[in-house]
């Protein structure tokens, strides 16, 4: 049968009906159907799988691969034969195409390089078709019913926070299915996330969406407009992305506007990873991806443990197959089955391994902190709106703050440098300098604040 997305939608309602063994089930399949035929058609997947078994349904049976070696091997790892990394270049390199079919056929999205290399990926219809599948169940699953007719009545309108400069997976989807047209393309609106503040609450509040999904850090800032009168919309489902999040951070959000908050882990090369629960886990589509939360050397890591990095294999885009890629991120599984009700495989999510800060002691021995460490600190620093903490050498920090409304910028400061010293001094770093920024915290070019900031050894920063 084609997989269109009516099928799809009834397929993914289906699996989570019949629970987990049949979802265990598509899985397997579909990891052997992508696997067979990214040997038959890339040519970069038939010499990296040569010896495999003819049929694999074992994930752990497969190399690893990144983006460092998909990109230096883009031409051989394309199943479409007609693509090239020049083409692809070219197409993303023209802002005017945000959104066109590259050959008439493809999604072209970029990341912006935040992880140390930039990403061109070329996305096909199965996974676009997927991804919406998946996210009508999750929206059905998170509103019910009654919420779903609340969002209707309110003109069923999204309002997406996304980075406008270039060809990101968010904007260039938008951009899509604005050129498509009909009504789905109605009832969407980009907002960019470099709109001066002032500027972006008075359109909200003309537009008066039923859903908000976008970037953490815009949705926190939104927060305290809402709490100080400002913003006055009220969204039946806020949908922060792209960049971890506290718990607290997402309780602040729900108090703000009273309404419904969840989160989704994703990347752009798998959308549609998972999506979050009342209970603050994220629950992966297994039907859909592949999750595995490995130690350093690639070996599984027990759950109940915070890994080294995690695998994804994606099992809808064949144009590009993203099979056990290392997306650097530190990711807990959870040993049991989510009080929540829902039976996909639930984890919690610290952030990118790349982002670790490590520091010499006066010994010379390295200490890590996590980027998860600074964010439950300034989380409890009065005053403080959004933070940056920039490792601008091996033993030196460099604090960006952008002080909530109302506060005193000189006691926030105070505040936040006393933590931050009694931070490093209980993990013996009394020796780190902590500097005080002038400028507030820096958007990268794709829209996102990176709260933490590693020292790049190499002297270059992308």
């Amino acid at each position: 049968m084609t997989e269109n997305t009516a099928w799809l939608g009834r397929d993914v309602r289906r699996a989570r009906k019949e629970g987990m063994p049949a979802i265990t089930r598509r899985q397997r399949d579909r990891l052997a159907d992508m696997v067979t035929h990214a040997r038959a058609a890339s040519p970069y997947y038939r010499g990296l799988y040569r010896g495999q078994p003819e049929r694999v349904e074992d994930p752990a049976l497969l190399p690893v691969t990144d983006k460092k070696q998909l990109m230096g091997h883009f031409d051989d790892w394309a199943t479409d034969r007609a693509i090239t990394y020049e083409t692809v270049r070219a197409f993303s390199d023209d802002p005017g195409r945000i959104g066109q079919r590259f050959l008439g056929k493809y999604m072209v999205a970029t990341t912006s390089g935040t992880s140390g290399r930039r990403g061109l990926f070329v996305l096909d219809d199965r996974y676009m078709d997927v991804g919406a599948a998946l996210t009508s169940r999750a929206l059905a699953s998170w509103l019910g019913p009654a919420g779903l007719l609340r969002a209707a009545a309110q003109g069923g309108r999204f309002a997406q926070l996304v980075a406008t400069g270039g060809h990101y997976v968010g904007f260039a989807a938008y951009s899509r299915t604005r050129r498509a047209g009909g009504w789905r393309s109605r009832l969407i609106r980009a907002f960019p996330v470099h709109t001066p503040m002032p500027q972006l609450v008075a359109e909200l509040n003309d537009y008066r969406p039923a859903f908000v999904i976008g970037y953490a850090s815009t949705i926190m800032l939104l927060a305290a407009e809402r709490e100080a009168g400002r913003l006055r919309i009220d969204p039946v489902l806020i949908q922060p992305a792209g960049e971890t999040m506290t718990r607290h951070d997402t309780d602040r959000i729900a108090r703000a506007f009273r309404t419904t908050v969840r989160t989704m882990y994703s990347a752009t090369e798998c959308t549609y990873l998972s999506h979050s629960c009342a209970l603050g886990w994220y629950h992966v589509n297994s039907d859909w991806a592949v999750l595995e939360p490995v130690d350093a050397n690639y070996r599984p890591t027990p759950p109940g443990q915070f890994s080294h990095t995690v695998l994804i294999s994606n099992l809808a885009n064949r144009v590009q197959p993203f099979l056990r890629y290392d997306l650097g991120d530190s990711v807990l599984l959870r040993p049991d089955l989510c009080p929540c009700g829902n039976p996909l495989p639930a984890i919690r999510v610290r952030g990118r391994s790349g982002d670790m800060l490590t520091f010499p002691t006066r010994c010379g021995d390295p200490v890590q902190l996590a980027p998860l460490a600074f964010g439950t600190l300034f989380d409890r620093t009065p005053g403080v709106e959004l933070f940056q903490v920039e490792q601008t050498a091996p033993s030196t920090l460099r604090v960006r703050l952008r002080p909530s409304a109302g506060s005193d910028p000189e006691r926030v400061w105070q505040s936040a440098h006393l933590e931050l010293t009694r931070l490093l001094a209980d993990n013996k770093l009394d020796h780190v300098t902590v500097q005080r920024a002038e400028e507030p915290p820096q958007q990268t070019a794709g829209g996102k604040y990176r709260t933490v900031i590693p020292f790049d050894r190499s002297g270059t920063r992308s």
